[in-house]
């Protein structure tokens, strides 16, 4: 079976399970799952039901799409995402971005727990992205591709919509909410950086640093999708003034910040013209 009967047959399982038709994605980082729970009338089916889509490894990644409605809006949200790091091509990484275009989704809203390089930033700030460095090693198109998808060169000049960027600070500045704004730096993972590689990473132009997103962001402007990125800013990743870090550290502070992050992601979805 094809990759794009893979994507079908995903489709299909999904839509004999729920009656919304999603126009906007959602991808929940780690501590980020609860707003999945504000989804309303929601249709939850386990990753393990869908065919040929991985299953979510990682601590704090619930591993379930939920369906419903959020903020007005009809929406599908991966309520835990797949990393490269966990030993999957990048290919399988964003199948479920492939699937969501597939079932009418027209926006895609990813977000992720990072490290803060920018020394203008802390610990707890949210951070729309402007743009990415994929420096991760791979890319979730090598190999053949398959025209039904998008096309073989897809332009990345503007991977983050320009317009959900401004739609993002307005609803802040109404919410009363800082919104930090930057380029996140894509790593493999999962070991977190030697300070020398965050030293690199800033000199090439990267504010925050984290081992998700990219790929799911190059599929969807690949499938023709609009995207937008925030980031919850964990810890500070300033390679002079490195300190020892741990998974349960980020996941603490993602989950300190949630309140506001669910309402401005709310907020956003709210507005987002479909």
């Amino acid at each position: 079976m094809g990759r794009y009967e893979q994507i079908q047959a995903a489709k299909e399982m999904i839509q004999s399970r729920s009656s919304h038709q999603p126009v906007i994605g959602l991808i929940l980082g780690s501590g980020l799952g609860d707003l999945a729970d504000e989804i309303e009338a929601a249709d939850v089916i386990a990753y393990t039901d869908i065919p040929h889509f991985p299953e979510s490894t990682v601590e704090g990644h619930a591993g379930q799409l939920v369906i419903g409605r959020l903020a007005g809006q009809t929406v599908v949200a991966m309520q835990g995402r797949f990393h490269y790091y966990e030993g999957y091509s990048q290919q399988e990484v964003v199948f479920p971005v492939y699937v969501m275009k597939a079932l009418g989704v027209k926006t895609l809203i990813a977000t992720n727990a990072c490290g803060g390089m920018n020394a203008a930033f802390q610990a707890g700030d949210l951070m729309v992205i402007e743009d990415h460095l994929n420096m991760t090693g791979s890319n979730p198109l090598l190999g053949p591709n398959e025209e039904r998808l998008g096309v073989r060169f897809p332009d990345m000049s503007n991977a983050y919509d320009k317009d959900l960027i401004q739609l993002a600070h307005d609803v802040a500045e109404k919410q009363g909410l800082s919104l930090q704004q930057g380029v996140y730096a894509a790593i493999s993972g999962p070991a977190y950086m030697t300070p020398a590689e965050l030293v690199m990473l800033r000199n090439l132009g990267g504010d925050t640093v984290g081992m998700s997103t990219a790929p799911e962001v190059i599929a969807a402007r690949h499938s023709g999708l609009r995207c937008l990125g925030i980031s919850c800013i964990t810890d500070m990743a300033i390679g002079e003034e490195l300190e020892p870090l741990t998974h349960e550290q980020v996941v603490e502070v993602a989950n300190r910040t949630k309140p506001r992050f669910i309402r401005l992601v709310k907020g956003i979805v709210a507005e987002v013209a479909v």
